[in-house]
Protein backbone atom coordinates (compact mmCIF):
# COMPACT_ATOMS: atom_id res chain seq x y z
CA UNK A 1 0.00 0.00 0.00
CA UNK A 2 1.32 3.45 -0.84
CA UNK A 3 1.12 6.08 2.20
CA UNK A 4 1.19 9.56 1.96
CA UNK A 5 3.73 11.69 2.00
CA UNK A 6 3.36 15.11 4.56
CA UNK A 7 3.50 18.15 2.10
CA UNK A 8 5.78 20.40 3.37
CA UNK A 9 6.36 24.43 2.64
CA UNK A 10 9.50 24.19 1.45
CA UNK A 11 9.74 28.46 0.98
CA UNK A 12 7.87 29.06 4.24
CA UNK A 13 10.88 26.93 6.27
CA UNK A 14 13.71 27.57 3.74
CA UNK A 15 17.00 28.73 5.94
CA UNK A 16 13.93 29.48 8.83
CA UNK A 17 16.28 29.01 12.05
CA UNK A 18 14.39 26.72 14.43
CA UNK A 19 14.57 25.57 17.37
CA UNK A 20 13.34 22.32 18.87
CA UNK A 21 12.97 21.58 22.91
CA UNK A 22 12.44 17.68 23.02
CA UNK A 23 13.84 16.74 19.97
CA UNK A 24 15.01 13.55 21.24
CA UNK A 25 11.75 12.18 21.88
CA UNK A 26 9.37 10.66 19.70
CA UNK A 27 8.07 13.78 17.73
CA UNK A 28 10.90 15.68 18.34
CA UNK A 29 12.73 13.21 16.43
CA UNK A 30 10.51 13.35 13.31
CA UNK A 31 9.50 16.91 13.58
CA UNK A 32 13.75 17.80 12.84
CA UNK A 33 13.72 15.46 10.27
CA UNK A 34 11.05 16.91 8.79
CA UNK A 35 12.21 20.67 9.24
CA UNK A 36 15.74 19.41 7.90
CA UNK A 37 13.63 18.41 4.86
CA UNK A 38 12.26 21.59 4.37
CA UNK A 39 15.56 23.20 4.75
CA UNK A 40 15.09 24.98 7.97
CA UNK A 41 17.96 25.67 10.13
CA UNK A 42 17.46 23.58 13.03
CA UNK A 43 18.85 24.00 16.68
CA UNK A 44 18.14 21.32 18.76
CA UNK A 45 18.07 21.62 23.42
CA UNK A 46 19.38 17.98 23.97
CA UNK A 47 19.77 16.88 27.88
CA UNK A 48 20.10 13.25 27.76
CA UNK A 49 21.57 11.57 25.18
CA UNK A 50 19.91 8.65 24.16
CA UNK A 51 22.10 6.75 21.44
CA UNK A 52 19.28 4.80 19.73
CA UNK A 53 16.77 7.64 19.59
CA UNK A 54 15.41 8.75 16.40
CA UNK A 55 17.40 11.66 16.26
CA UNK A 56 20.80 9.68 16.16
CA UNK A 57 20.21 6.65 15.19
CA UNK A 58 19.09 8.48 11.24
CA UNK A 59 22.00 11.23 11.80
CA UNK A 60 19.89 14.19 11.54
CA UNK A 61 21.32 15.60 15.18
CA UNK A 62 24.75 15.90 13.03
CA UNK A 63 23.01 18.37 10.62
CA UNK A 64 21.90 20.23 13.65
CA UNK A 65 23.23 23.01 15.87
CA UNK A 66 23.39 21.22 19.72
CA UNK A 67 22.27 22.87 22.86
CA UNK A 68 23.23 20.47 25.82
CA UNK A 69 21.45 21.62 28.90
CA UNK A 70 17.83 21.49 30.84
CA UNK A 71 15.03 22.85 29.67
CA UNK A 72 14.21 24.77 33.01
CA UNK A 73 17.69 26.39 32.58
CA UNK A 74 16.04 30.15 31.55
CA UNK A 75 19.41 31.40 31.25
CA UNK A 76 20.66 28.58 28.77
CA UNK A 77 17.46 29.37 26.69
CA UNK A 78 17.90 32.60 26.62
CA UNK A 79 21.30 32.21 25.02
CA UNK A 80 20.38 29.84 22.88
CA UNK A 81 17.43 31.69 21.42
CA UNK A 82 19.77 34.97 21.21
CA UNK A 83 22.86 33.36 19.70
CA UNK A 84 21.15 31.14 16.99
CA UNK A 85 18.90 34.43 16.62
CA UNK A 86 16.47 31.74 16.48
CA UNK A 87 12.81 32.72 14.94
CA UNK A 88 10.35 29.75 15.17
CA UNK A 89 9.98 27.26 18.79
CA UNK A 90 8.36 24.25 19.08
CA UNK A 91 8.32 23.34 22.45
CA UNK A 92 8.12 19.61 22.87
CA UNK A 93 10.43 18.77 25.76
CA UNK A 94 8.38 17.06 28.78
CA UNK A 95 8.30 14.19 31.07
CA UNK A 96 5.55 12.05 29.33
CA UNK A 97 5.03 8.93 31.10
CA UNK A 98 1.56 8.67 33.29
CA UNK A 99 3.52 6.16 35.46
CA UNK A 100 6.57 8.23 35.72
CA UNK A 101 4.23 10.91 36.48
CA UNK A 102 2.35 9.43 39.39
CA UNK A 103 5.88 8.09 40.96
CA UNK A 104 7.45 11.28 40.85
CA UNK A 105 5.28 14.06 40.40
CA UNK A 106 8.24 16.78 40.87
CA UNK A 107 9.83 15.82 38.61
CA UNK A 108 7.10 15.88 36.29
CA UNK A 109 5.74 19.08 37.26
CA UNK A 110 9.76 20.77 37.31
CA UNK A 111 10.00 19.42 33.36
CA UNK A 112 6.39 20.24 32.38
CA UNK A 113 5.33 23.62 34.27
CA UNK A 114 8.71 24.93 34.90
CA UNK A 115 9.93 24.10 31.51
CA UNK A 116 7.35 26.04 29.78
CA UNK A 117 7.54 29.01 31.94
CA UNK A 118 11.32 28.90 31.27
CA UNK A 119 11.11 28.59 27.67
CA UNK A 120 8.50 31.50 27.41
CA UNK A 121 10.42 33.97 29.32
CA UNK A 122 13.03 32.99 27.74
CA UNK A 123 11.07 34.13 24.07
CA UNK A 124 9.32 36.88 25.76
CA UNK A 125 13.00 38.01 26.25
CA UNK A 126 14.46 37.20 22.44
CA UNK A 127 13.06 40.08 20.06
CA UNK A 128 14.14 37.51 17.01
CA UNK A 129 11.22 34.72 18.09
CA UNK A 130 8.43 35.16 15.84
CA UNK A 131 6.67 31.84 16.44
CA UNK A 132 6.16 29.52 19.22
CA UNK A 133 4.24 26.06 18.78
CA UNK A 134 3.94 24.51 22.28
CA UNK A 135 2.71 20.91 22.41
CA UNK A 136 -0.09 20.38 24.97
CA UNK A 137 -1.80 17.40 25.41
CA UNK A 138 -5.78 15.66 25.32
CA UNK A 139 -4.71 14.66 29.15
CA UNK A 140 -5.12 18.71 29.85
CA UNK A 141 -8.78 18.20 29.84
CA UNK A 142 -8.88 15.95 32.63
CA UNK A 143 -11.92 13.61 32.72
CA UNK A 144 -14.88 15.35 30.78
CA UNK A 145 -18.41 14.01 31.09
CA UNK A 146 -18.90 15.74 27.69
CA UNK A 147 -17.11 14.33 24.62
CA UNK A 148 -15.84 14.60 22.35
CA UNK A 149 -13.16 17.28 24.03
CA UNK A 150 -13.66 20.87 21.91
CA UNK A 151 -11.22 23.46 22.76
CA UNK A 152 -13.65 25.56 24.87
CA UNK A 153 -13.69 22.79 27.58
CA UNK A 154 -12.10 23.97 30.79
CA UNK A 155 -8.75 22.67 31.54
CA UNK A 156 -9.74 20.25 34.75
CA UNK A 157 -6.47 17.74 35.11
CA UNK A 158 -6.41 15.86 38.34
CA UNK A 159 -3.34 13.71 38.20
CA UNK A 160 0.35 14.47 38.69
CA UNK A 161 0.48 14.29 34.49
CA UNK A 162 -3.10 15.78 33.59
CA UNK A 163 -2.27 18.98 36.14
CA UNK A 164 1.12 19.56 34.37
CA UNK A 165 -0.72 19.69 31.11
CA UNK A 166 -3.21 22.11 32.31
CA UNK A 167 -0.91 24.42 33.16
CA UNK A 168 1.57 24.51 30.57
CA UNK A 169 -1.77 24.99 28.64
CA UNK A 170 -2.76 27.80 30.80
CA UNK A 171 0.97 29.45 31.34
CA UNK A 172 1.05 29.80 27.37
CA UNK A 173 -2.69 31.49 27.26
CA UNK A 174 -1.28 33.77 29.95
CA UNK A 175 1.49 34.55 27.86
CA UNK A 176 -0.16 34.97 24.59
CA UNK A 177 -2.78 37.03 26.56
CA UNK A 178 -0.76 39.10 29.24
CA UNK A 179 2.62 39.92 27.04
CA UNK A 180 1.05 39.54 23.06
CA UNK A 181 3.58 36.36 23.08
CA UNK A 182 2.93 34.80 19.36
CA UNK A 183 2.25 31.32 21.19
CA UNK A 184 -0.11 28.45 19.58
CA UNK A 185 -1.04 25.21 21.65
CA UNK A 186 -1.27 21.84 20.23
CA UNK A 187 -3.70 19.41 21.69
CA UNK A 188 -3.08 15.91 20.54
CA UNK A 189 -4.22 12.37 21.57
CA UNK A 190 -2.01 9.38 22.18
CA UNK A 191 0.85 9.54 20.00
CA UNK A 192 2.19 6.56 18.36
CA UNK A 193 5.02 5.29 15.98
CA UNK A 194 8.53 4.62 15.19
CA UNK A 195 11.31 5.77 17.34
CA UNK A 196 9.38 5.67 20.84
CA UNK A 197 11.57 3.91 22.83
CA UNK A 198 9.25 3.72 26.22
CA UNK A 199 8.63 0.22 26.09
CA UNK A 200 5.96 0.76 28.82
CA UNK A 201 3.72 2.25 26.67
CA UNK A 202 1.54 0.24 24.63
CA UNK A 203 2.30 0.28 20.55
CA UNK A 204 6.30 -0.21 21.11
CA UNK A 205 5.71 -2.86 23.97
CA UNK A 206 3.26 -4.93 22.01
CA UNK A 207 4.89 -4.95 18.96
CA UNK A 208 8.00 -5.41 20.91
CA UNK A 209 6.12 -8.60 22.01
CA UNK A 210 4.76 -9.87 19.54
CA UNK A 211 7.84 -9.75 17.46
CA UNK A 212 9.25 -11.95 20.31
CA UNK A 213 6.59 -14.38 20.05
CA UNK A 214 5.21 -12.68 23.23
CA UNK A 215 1.93 -12.58 24.78
CA UNK A 216 1.19 -8.51 25.01
CA UNK A 217 0.74 -6.95 28.23
CA UNK A 218 -1.90 -4.82 28.81
CA UNK A 219 -1.54 -2.85 32.11
CA UNK A 220 -5.37 -1.62 32.44
CA UNK A 221 -8.44 -3.85 31.62
CA UNK A 222 -8.13 -3.19 28.18
CA UNK A 223 -11.30 -0.65 28.16
CA UNK A 224 -9.63 2.68 28.65
CA UNK A 225 -10.79 4.88 25.54
CA UNK A 226 -7.68 6.64 23.68
CA UNK A 227 -7.79 8.48 20.59
CA UNK A 228 -4.87 7.25 19.01
CA UNK A 229 -2.28 10.21 16.44
CA UNK A 230 0.21 8.99 14.58
CA UNK A 231 3.86 11.03 14.96
CA UNK A 232 3.98 12.07 11.00
CA UNK A 233 0.83 13.45 11.34
CA UNK A 234 1.69 15.30 14.79
CA UNK A 235 4.66 16.80 12.82
CA UNK A 236 3.16 18.10 10.03
CA UNK A 237 0.42 19.54 11.79
CA UNK A 238 2.88 21.51 14.08
CA UNK A 239 4.50 22.78 11.09
CA UNK A 240 1.24 23.61 9.35
CA UNK A 241 -0.10 25.65 12.85
CA UNK A 242 3.56 27.47 12.66
CA UNK A 243 3.08 28.01 8.92
CA UNK A 244 -0.47 29.90 9.82
CA UNK A 245 0.90 31.75 12.91
CA UNK A 246 3.01 33.39 10.89
CA UNK A 247 0.54 34.36 8.62
CA UNK A 248 -2.37 35.19 11.19
CA UNK A 249 -0.85 36.69 14.60
CA UNK A 250 -4.72 36.54 15.52
CA UNK A 251 -3.73 32.88 16.39
CA UNK A 252 -1.44 33.43 19.43
CA UNK A 253 -2.92 32.20 22.65
CA UNK A 254 -5.28 29.60 21.03
CA UNK A 255 -5.42 25.81 20.91
CA UNK A 256 -5.80 23.45 18.20
CA UNK A 257 -7.12 19.64 18.57
CA UNK A 258 -5.64 17.64 16.33
CA UNK A 259 -6.98 14.19 15.61
CA UNK A 260 -8.63 11.15 13.60
CA UNK A 261 -11.46 11.34 15.79
CA UNK A 262 -11.47 7.91 16.34
CA UNK A 263 -12.61 6.13 19.49
CA UNK A 264 -10.21 3.23 20.33
CA UNK A 265 -9.89 1.01 23.18
CA UNK A 266 -6.62 -0.41 24.35
CA UNK A 267 -7.84 -3.44 23.48
CA UNK A 268 -9.29 -3.15 20.42
CA UNK A 269 -5.39 -1.80 19.24
CA UNK A 270 -3.56 -4.39 20.45
CA UNK A 271 -5.47 -6.67 18.38
CA UNK A 272 -4.94 -4.79 15.46
CA UNK A 273 -1.25 -4.56 16.18
CA UNK A 274 -1.95 -8.12 16.38
CA UNK A 275 -3.60 -8.33 12.88
CA UNK A 276 -0.71 -6.22 11.81
CA UNK A 277 2.15 -8.20 12.37
CA UNK A 278 0.18 -11.36 11.89
CA UNK A 279 0.15 -12.99 15.08
CA UNK A 280 -2.11 -15.17 16.92
CA UNK A 281 -1.31 -14.36 20.32
CA UNK A 282 -3.58 -13.11 22.54
CA UNK A 283 -2.63 -10.60 25.08
CA UNK A 284 -1.74 -10.56 28.70
CA UNK A 285 -4.41 -7.97 31.05
CA UNK A 286 -3.34 -7.80 34.45
CA UNK A 287 -6.17 -4.81 35.23
CA UNK A 288 -3.58 -2.57 37.94
CA UNK A 289 -3.19 0.44 36.09
CA UNK A 290 -4.15 3.66 37.90
CA UNK A 291 -5.02 6.97 37.86
CA UNK A 292 -5.78 6.76 34.01
CA UNK A 293 -8.89 8.67 32.21
CA UNK A 294 -11.24 5.70 31.49
CA UNK A 295 -12.16 7.86 27.65
CA UNK A 296 -10.78 10.53 25.38
CA UNK A 297 -11.71 12.00 22.50
CA UNK A 298 -10.96 14.77 20.68
CA UNK A 299 -13.04 16.73 17.96
CA UNK A 300 -10.83 18.43 15.21
CA UNK A 301 -13.17 20.57 13.83
CA UNK A 302 -11.73 23.98 14.67
CA UNK A 303 -8.04 23.06 12.66
CA UNK A 304 -10.09 20.92 10.01
CA UNK A 305 -11.65 24.42 9.57
CA UNK A 306 -9.57 27.43 10.51
CA UNK A 307 -6.43 26.06 9.33
CA UNK A 308 -7.47 23.69 6.52
CA UNK A 309 -6.05 20.37 8.31
CA UNK A 310 -6.94 17.12 7.94
CA UNK A 311 -4.58 13.85 8.85
CA UNK A 312 -2.46 12.48 6.38
CA UNK A 313 -2.87 8.85 7.58
CA UNK A 314 -5.41 6.37 8.53
CA UNK A 315 -4.75 4.47 12.06
CA UNK A 316 -4.20 1.23 9.78
CA UNK A 317 -1.69 3.22 7.52
CA UNK A 318 0.04 4.83 11.28
CA UNK A 319 0.05 1.29 12.55
CA UNK A 320 1.44 -0.46 9.05
CA UNK A 321 4.60 2.38 9.17
CA UNK A 322 5.13 1.75 12.61
CA UNK A 323 5.23 -1.93 12.66
CA UNK A 324 7.37 -1.95 9.86
CA UNK A 325 9.70 0.86 12.23
CA UNK A 326 9.96 -1.54 14.65
CA UNK A 327 10.30 -4.60 12.87
CA UNK A 328 13.68 -3.27 11.05
CA UNK A 329 14.98 -1.62 14.83
CA UNK A 330 14.43 -4.58 16.76
CA UNK A 331 16.08 -7.21 13.99
CA UNK A 332 19.27 -4.81 13.77
CA UNK A 333 19.26 -4.82 17.22
CA UNK A 334 18.91 -8.90 17.52
CA UNK A 335 15.74 -8.48 19.53
CA UNK A 336 13.25 -9.89 17.31
CA UNK A 337 12.51 -13.34 14.68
Amino acid sequence: MELTAPVINRRFWRDRTVLVTGATGLVGGWLVRDLLAAGADVTCIVRDWVPQCELVRSRDLEKCGVVRGDITDQALLERALGEFEIDTVFHLAAQTIVGTANRNPVSTFEANIQGTWALLEAARRSPSVKQIVMASSDKAYGDQTVLPYCEDAPLEGRHPYDVSKSCADLIAQAYAKTYRLPVAITRCGNFYGGGDLNWSRIVPGTIRSLLSDQRPVIRSDGSLIRDYFFVEDGTAAYMLLAEKLAADPSLAGQAFNFSNELQVTVLQLVRALTRTLGSALEPDIQNHAANEIQHQYLSASKARSMLGWKPLFTLEQGLQKTAHWYRDFLSANGQSR
